[in-house]
């Protein structure tokens, strides 16, 4: 990739689940408790954590989807409250974002999340983390009326951090990610470290790919 990143780069804003943390064990943690409710096998871990990106109910349909949509809705309330249960106690940054994190503190570069996961559970975590003092920018899924892939929670990120959305990144793992940095006017920049299917992802069209966040660093020099 001829140009990873826009010079000058002011801002760079990530996806969170998949993308900054590694969320799939205590998301699979509160399936296994919900199956375990209801009296049925929990779904194998790399089954929850293949679509983890895709929110929610993607995970609670791996293992009540064949019991149909209204199944669904119904027991996906309950799912939300066993995950905020569990503390988030096994979500981790993936390896090398701490580093990332780091340098572009260090350049002046402001940094902050846009996901589709909602603030009650977006929040906490990232201040478990010791991220919400240091972020520019948080947009959860229920900030606004509309969600990834709509431009507007990208955009309402670059105002809360004051940069130029053609002067920044946006870094995801889900084709969501791709359309609505896009959209917003940003460089994006695919997660290959994240829950995606990497031969996949290099077609959704982002500008660049990450095989791991050591190489975005790289790419700061």
């Amino acid at each position: 990739m001829n140009h990873p990143l826009p010079h000058p780069l002011e801002g760079m804003f990530f996806d969170l689940d998949g993308t900054l943390v590694d969320s799939a064990p205590d998301l699979h943690d509160a399936l296994a408790a919900l199956c375990g409710e209801r009296g049925i096998e929990a779904p194998a871990y790399e089954t929850v954590r293949a679509v983890t990106s895709r929110g929610a109910r993607a995970i609670v349909s791996t293992a009540f989807g064949d019991q149909g949509e209204n199944v669904v809705d119904a027991v996906l309330p309950r799912f939300l409250e066993l995950y905020a249960d569990t503390g988030t106690v096994r979500t981790h940054p993936f390896a090398g974002i701490e580093a990332l994190l780091c340098k572009l503190e260090a350049r002046g570069i402001r940094w902050g999340v846009i996901t589709n996961k909602a603030g009650f559970l977006a929040a906490p975590l990232m201040e478990r983390l010791g991220y919400a003092a240091r972020s520019s920018a948080l947009v959860a899924g229920d900030t606004l009326p509309v969600r990834k892939p709509h431009p507007d929670p990208v955009l309402l990120a670059c105002r809360q951090a004051g940069v130029d959305p053609a002067r920044c990144a946006f870094v995801g793992d889900d084709p969501r990610d791709v359309q609505a940095g896009q959209a917003a006017g940003l460089h994006t920049i695919v997660a290959g470290w994240g829950y995606l299917d990497s031969q996949d992802a290099r077609g959704w069209g982002a500008e660049a790919y990450a095989e791991d966040a050591e190489q975005i660093t790289g790419w700061l020099d």
